[in-house]
């Protein structure tokens, strides 16, 4: 682990190279687990303004779920609240295109203007995981080595991509511009050594 501006990095993200390959994994991640994605909460507010100009987007069963269970639920195990999900664990917020792939309403509500939202934090950054205790300010960032993944740590290590190369939108999305650089140059150095 090293330390960037007060968050504890893995080092498992100075090793590790990543790819996303949709074709391969469809997207599993939008619909295997035991909870939805993890939410912060002005992700949250936004997601209730927006929701109502994003609806027509989703199947109706995907409807019928959301009056159900509501858009988040709160997760017992990990703590935290998530967007809520579908009876075969699928997110309410994730569609299938024509082959099969797991798309998200909200990078398709931007996509058509609708929005400025991309989709939760948690979503952009995976495989990394943030996890938090806000009562002792720790935070802490660690690559999330699920097996449905290992596609795209193929096709990262066949691109020699790194998993920071690969998230850096996401990063710097969470972070900011001066936090990316200063964990590229870590990693830089760490590997100099």
């Amino acid at each position: 682990m090293f330390l960037i501006q007060e968050i504890l990095v893995s080092d498992e993200l100075a090793e590790v190279n990543f790819c996303c390959d949709l074709k391969e994994c469809k997207g599993a991640c939008c619909w295997e687990g035991d909870f939805g994605a993890p939410l912060e909460k002005a992700e949250m507010d936004q997601i209730s303004k927006l929701y109502d100009d994003i609806k027509h987007l989703l199947p109706e069963k995907n409807l019928t779920q959301i009056e159900k269970e509501g858009l988040f639920s709160y997760y017992d195990e990990p703590q935290l609240w998530g967007t809520s999900l579908m009876k075969d664990a699928s997110c309410v917020f994730m569609l299938k295109d024509e082959k099969g792939i797991a798309q998200c309403s909200f990078e398709k509500a931007q996509a058509a203007g609708l929005s400025t939202f991309k989709k939760p934090i948690s979503c952009h950054l995976y495989p990394i995981r943030v996890s938090k205790n806000e009562k002792g300010g720790f935070e802490a960032l660690n690559f999330d080595n699920w097996d449905i993944c290992h596609m795209a740590r193929k096709k990262g290590d066949e691109l020699e991509l790194p998993l920071t190369g690969f998230l850096k939108d996401a990063l710097i999305r969470a972070y900011g511009e001066a936090f990316y650089e200063e964990l590229i140059a870590a990693i830089d150095h760490q590997s100099s050594l």
